[in-house]
């Protein structure tokens, strides 16, 4: 008797976080909508979307998040770019060629990497990448470039740790089967194993994605949050979750309502993100 009451106890909790968990998602996206829709509707989705200037202050205000929306488009792939080749390739070297005396100081580095706050990465930027990036290709270093760099940095740690754990899951039989036929160790993991874990990597990349798009401070610091189109990766933008952040403290009526649907928004790429990763997993599997 005690062993079942234990059970059902148990099977409650666990339905109550999972509910919770569910509650919770659906009460922000209301949130989230409600505060948005009324300036939409107000300002017009088409002007809202593809406007090209954000003048909150003008009479009459202006509320274009074009130029935001490029922004935060570029210094992500930007960050893919530069993030996802290094984090897989690394993830296999810890994986299946990284000696077990080396991995012992390289793996809580990188697990260290995961927890240093996003303020952190901000300053390592303002201090040594933006004037490193001045220095060697002009301007003041506030850029895209920049911007890309540092996130693709903050990024390594998630494709790293998933795309290793996506690696050591894939059957041994893979790897003696393609060594059993006279392939080599790295033709094996290259070509067998790697390929195998792909629905893995794959997630990896798309939660590196989704930390890219949505990091604030780090690209606060070292972006510009020049509120213009984009002209060259040398130049100053503002992402839209900067738009967000340097101004909701003192917005009010229409503005703020401007800056939740700018939040919308972020939103619905996050799921659009999402529905990507799972109509390619679902292709692959």
């Amino acid at each position: 008797m005690k062993k079942n009451f234990l059970e059902k106890f148990m099977a409650i909790v666990f339905f109550i976080s999972a509910t919770a968990s569910i509650i919770s998602v659906i009460l922000i996206c209301v949130f989230m909508f409600t505060g948005g829709i009324p300036a939409l509707r107000e300002i017009g989705l088409f002007n809202f979307i593809f406007g090209r200037k954000w003048s909150p202050s003008n009479v009459p205000p202006s509320f274009g998040i074009f130029p935001m929306i490029l922004g935060s488009i570029y210094v992500t792939l930007g960050a893919i770019i530069i993030g996802v080749p290094i984090g897989v390739l690394t993830a296999i070297f810890l994986s299946k060629f990284c000696p077990r005396k080396i991995y012992r100081y390289i793996k809580p580095a990188v697990n260290l990497m995961a927890g240093i706050p996003s303020i952190v990465y901000g300053f390592f930027g303002m201090v040594v990448l933006v004037p490193f990036i001045s220095n060697v290709f002009g301007g003041n270093g506030n850029s895209i470039l920049t911007a890309s760099i540092l996130l693709g940095i903050m990024i390594l740690p998630t494709i790293i740790g998933l795309s290793e754990s996506a690696i050591n899951s894939v059957q041994k039989s893979y790897y003696e089967g393609a060594i059993a036929l006279g392939a080599s160790h790295e033709t094996a993991v290259m070509f067998t194993v790697v390929p195998a874990a792909k629905s893995g990597i794959l997630a990896s990349i798309v939660l590196g994605i989704g930390r890219a798009i949505g990091e604030t401070m780090a690209v606060v610091m070292v972006a510009g949050n020049q509120a213009r189109m984009p002209n060259g990766i040398l130049r100053g933008i503002r992402t839209l979750t900067a738009n967000i952040v340097m101004e909701m403290g003192y917005a009010a009526d229409l503005h703020r309502e401007a800056l939740i649907a700018t939040g919308v928004v972020l939103f619905v790429f996050i799921l659009l993100i999402n529905g990507i990763f799972l109509i390619l997993k679902r292709r692959m599997n």
